[in-house]
């Protein structure tokens, strides 16, 4: 297979990286025989020129056959991307990541800086830390934030931590500004982010605590890792303001007006994700 040229997103032609797609299946929680399985019949099914996308799209197809739970689990960054078409979805999500860490959260918060108002994505207090965190949320995997993104949330986090270091807030916290994306940063804004003392969190950034391992530590999986529901269907609960499978409940899928039987696959799905089986 590591002969085969596929197309990235970015329409760049390379060798087809057998590890990558090794790699991503067992962090999926897939066990070897299965991958063993899934790479012998993609051997036979794949052509040069073929997309990362319908490479990737083909071995989730046969996960679904042998496992609801892994297939889930390996689809999870596309879910991320379902978390839309608005950012809020996302930034309910951030802030139930962070509240399995043990800290009070609040969404969507007005905050009154030393010069102006703020609307704040998350904030999150423990008793000995305060957690300012802006989310920045895109519908396609190639999209990256730049340095330009970094610096504007620093400068709205400094605002904000002269205000509340003047108001006498943080003489027993520590104060931390975040910036979180579901997809990728640019150099120029690690960089930035390292320097300023922002914390920058992206899909697979930093090694330790990005954001994809936050999500598979806390075993909180989005209701569009769902394939048992339409696209349609994950739209109302998340209109709803529901975001997490754990969310779910059959109360709000019949109030949907879905069948008993599509309500009892789709709680099936929710439960498996969940479990710690």
């Amino acid at each position: 297979m590591n002969k085969i040229i596929i197309t990235k997103k970015s329409g760049e032609k390379v060798p087809f990286d057998e590890s990558k797609l090794r790699n991503s299946l067992e962090r999926s929680g897939a066990g070897k025989d299965d991958i063993e399985k899934v790479l012998a019949v993609l051997d036979g099914q794949l052509v040069d020129g073929m997309s990362t996308h319908k490479i990737y799209q083909k071995a989730y197809d046969l996960l679904k056959i042998k496992s609801r739970k892994v297939a889930g689990r390996y689809r999870l960054k596309k879910a991320m991307m379902e978390l839309g078409p608005t950012g809020y979805p996302f930034e309910r999500f951030v802030g139930k990541l962070i509240e399995f860490q043990g800290f009070d959260t609040e969404v969507g918060v007005i905050v009154k800086g030393k010069c102006v108002k703020h609307e704040v994505d998350v904030v999150a207090e423990s008793e000995a830390k305060r957690i300012i965190v802006e989310c920045k949320f895109h519908r396609q995997g190639n999209r990256k934030s730049d340095v330009k993104v970094a610096m504007y949330i620093r400068s709205r986090f400094t605002d904000i931590e002269n205000a509340w270091k003047e108001e006498g807030k943080l003489d027993h916290q520590e104060l931390e500004g975040w910036l979180v994306t579901n997809t990728r940063f640019t150099e120029d804004a690690l960089t930035y982010g390292k320097c300023a003392g922002l914390k920058l969190i992206s899909w697979d950034y930093p090694e330790i605590g990005s954001l994809r391992q936050r999500i598979d530590h806390a075993g909180l999986h989005p209701i569009t890792s769902l394939h048992t529901m339409s696209k349609r269907e994950k739209q109302y609960i998340l209109d709803e303001g529901l975001v997490l499978c754990k969310e779910l409940s059959e109360e709000v899928l019949f109030k949907y007006g879905l069948r008993a039987s599509k309500v009892h696959k789709i709680m099936e799905e929710a439960n498996s994700l969940i479990s710690n089986n």
